[in-house]
């Protein structure tokens, strides 16, 4: 009888690549031209970002007579300029007096323009429209135009030099962005949720801070970020209601650097480095609410 032969079976299983210790071993990834390109792409437009800030250092640490030298690198580092740019100017008051400012006006920012923006998206009250229309003109109005008007009114009121002046200020300009930005999140939120939390025994307030304004969170932040860097960088409202040196924000201290015939480069760009530390910090608590917020509503 012939012998029949047994085809192999199909499919049958490998076991994976291993090295010496029995682990497998990943297959290496090839990179391709593509992504090569767009990620030298990407590193020489973080290089051209990234270049001016670390010139500035670079100043903030060179010494007063190697100022005018055309080597990019200083001889040797004086890392005293910072200390004395602390020392002998007003920066430490300055720096005082934009914390306060910035975190103020953001703070009340927030107190006002969330009740106002939820009201607006829930309630369709008569005039809803017209409302909004006039937020967004207000946004149109630029501070110099008004600021003859209110040195006049805090003159008058005896105003002048304080940091609730400059916080009032700031935070009148900034509420209507917050408004809107807060009014289209508070929209984008199903009533329903309200309503079954509302059932649950929850009110009106707690419906609020307990299930709308987390899911708006991603909204409040960037009301946030752009009310405190507005505030953070505001010059001429500064200038003009504060003359007082030690009333001053930030912004106007570091100009006092300048002279009518000379400038004082290291303590400048030393006082500069000094000033964008907060907001860095700032930028690195709520990066990732910055980024939820940029991605919110891209994917169900």
């Amino acid at each position: 009888m012939a012998q029949q032969t047994i085809p192999a079976a199909v499919g049958t299983h490998r076991s994976a690549p291993t090295d010496g210790s029995g682990r497998p071993v990943r297959p290496r990834r090839t990179l391709r031209p593509r992504t090569v390109a767009v990620a030298a792409v990407a590193w020489l437009i973080a290089a051209v970002f990234l270049l001016p800030y670390l010139q500035m250092v670079i100043t903030a640490l060179r010494p007063a007579p190697e100022l005018r030298d055309a080597t990019y690198l200083p001889d040797h580092f004086a890392w005293s300029n910072f200390v004395d740019v602390w020392r002998e100017s007003n920066l430490g008051s300055n720096l005082r007096v934009t914390l306060l400012v910035a975190g103020g006006s953001t703070l009340l920012v927030l107190l006002v323009a969330i009740p106002a923006a939820y009201y607006t998206a829930r309630v369709k009250y008569r005039g809803r429209k017209v409302f909004l229309l006039l937020v967004l003109v207000t946004q149109m109005f630029q501070p110099t135009s008004l600021l003859v008007g209110l040195y006049r009114e805090f003159y008058q009121l005896g105003m002048l030099n304080s940091v609730w002046t400059l916080v009032l200020c700031n935070a009148a300009f900034n509420l209507a962005f917050a408004i809107w930005i807060l009014t289209a999140y508070f929209s984008a939120i199903p009533v329903q949720l309200e309503e079954a939390a509302m059932i649950d025994g929850l009110g009106r307030g707690g419906a609020l801070l307990r299930v709308t304004l987390p899911l708006a969170m991603p909204g409040v932040v960037t009301a946030v970020i752009f009310t405190f860097i507005a505030a953070w960088n505001e010059f001429v409202m500064g200038l003009t209601l504060s003359t007082v040196p030690e009333s001053q924000p930030l912004t106007v201290g570091i100009n006092s650097f300048i002279g009518n015939y000379t400038v004082q480069w290291n303590y400048l760009f030393a006082a500069s480095v000094i000033a964008i530390v907060p907001v860095v910090v700032l930028f690195a608590f709520i990066e990732r609410h910055v980024v939820s917020g940029l991605t919110a509503g891209s994917v169900k």
